[in-house]
């Protein structure tokens, strides 16, 4: 049976196993590793304190702390500099600072491009944008695999483009999208190109000088790390064509009762107190992934993955949405509502997920409302398919 060597690093999942749990909902949120959690309990028993603000030795040393997980965000992301990191309370709210930060580039009839397959999170911020600006968007449709069509792209895609945003990993399909021919499309056209990394930046590591998109974003909770914190990655030069969008302490560098100067990125878009504790967490995660064999990881993914997909075939009527290649897979079961074995997963203890996945768009275009989600992560192993896979039996010989 495939076995987790990095099982053991978690302590969660001892204390759900225990309780008769297996936890197959890593798409929506990551356990934790104890180095997050010793890096939390570090920094609020030593003495908590603002950053950037203050000059006694708490808040230095937290500042130093907070800026050193720049650093390692920045490097984990093969950024050129720390000044490409912001920190936002998750990619949801990343990609809201770029659809408010970046409404000045638009114009009526022009263009905001993203697929058919986006989660909620990186299509509603477009629309409103959209819909303030009088601009059109532009959806992009799928080939038979779940891939955004590329054909159709370069006829979508256009001299009227402003922005592409589009996700690297579907949150449903399971597939890498085809991001270099696509973001090649829209630089030819002089647009801003958009990746949502939500689900992707936990597959491996991602290099954004080799990527070469504008922005890029992703959750510090999906990655491993702590809820509540969030990275911006943007190239210097198409940060210096944000405006900025929340504003008060931290951010500004002149106030007065009629005239304000802001900073540059990142502190310009960082207003308030940021998610100090999160940010040195997010670090220490950062620290422990880096540690890790990426190889092995990779090859222990790969095979879980394979196992899942191979289990799931022997189902009769069930049908798999897409072509997933990494970490997860949803399907649904002629005859079968989601939501009901869903239900009956959850009483054997099994934490899959059920519904929309925030892609109600996607949903409608499957023809479907909703379907069953296992998704993975580098501590789930054989055994968590075997309870997964004997708990399916059993709820499907009640609802069939």
């Amino acid at each position: 049976m495939l076995c987790s060597p990095w099982r053991s690093d978690f302590p969660a999942l001892a204390i759900l196993e225990a309780q008769g749990q297996t936890y197959l909902d890593s798409a929506a949120t990551a356990q934790k590793p104890q180095a997050l959690i010793e890096s939390l309990t570090g920094y609020y028993t030593s003495g908590t304190a603002n950053v950037h603000r203050a000059q006694h030795q708490a808040a230095e040393r937290a500042t130093r702390a907070f800026e050193n997980a720049r650093l390692k965000v920045a490097h984990w992301l093969n950024a050129r500099s720390p000044t490409e990191i912001l920190f936002t309370h998750g990619a949801t709210e990343a990609l809201n600072l770029l659809a408010y930060g970046l409404e000045h580039l638009l114009q009526p009839d022009d263009e905001i491009v993203i697929s058919a397959l986006e989660h909620h999170a990186n299509l509603l911020p477009w629309q409103q944008l959209a819909q303030r600006r009088g601009a059109k968007l532009v959806v992009l449709p799928l080939d038979k695999d779940g891939l955004i069509d590329l054909e159709s792209a370069s006829r979508l895609i256009g001299s009227r483009t402003r922005l592409l945003a589009v996700s690297q990993l579907s949150n449903v399909l399971g597939a890498w999208q085809p991001l270099t021919p696509l973001l090649s499309l829209a630089k030819t056209q002089g647009a801003l190109t958009i990746v949502d990394g939500a689900q992707g930046v936990v597959h491996g590591r991602h290099d954004m000088q080799a990527l070469a998109c504008d922005f890029y974003v992703f959750s510090g909770h999906k990655l491993y790390g702590p809820e509540g914190v969030g990275v911006l990655y943007g190239r210097d030069e198409s940060l210096l064509k944000l405006k900025h969008w929340q504003f008060g302490g931290e951010m500004v560098r002149i106030a007065e009762y009629q005239h304000a100067e802001f900073h540059a990125a990142p502190l310009g878009f960082e207003a308030g107190t940021p998610a100090i504790g999160a940010v040195i967490g997010l670090g220490a995660t950062l620290d422990y992934l880096s540690r890790q064999d990426a190889t092995a990881v990779a090859a222990h993914e790969q095979k879980l993955h394979s196992q899942l997909l191979s289990g799931l075939s022997a189902y009769s009527g069930l049908r798999l949405l897409g072509k997933p290649t990494i970490a997860l897979a949803c399907f649904t079961i002629d005859g079968v509502h989601h939501g009901d074995l869903a239900h009956l997963l959850t009483e054997q203890g099994i934490a899959v997920r059920s519904g929309s996945h925030c892609a109600q768009p996607l949903m409608k275009t499957l023809g479907i409302d909703g379907a069953i989600r296992v998704s993975l992560g580098l501590y789930n192993d054989g055994g968590d398919l075997q309870r997964f896979f004997s708990a399916m039996d059993r709820a499907l010989e009640l609802l069939q």
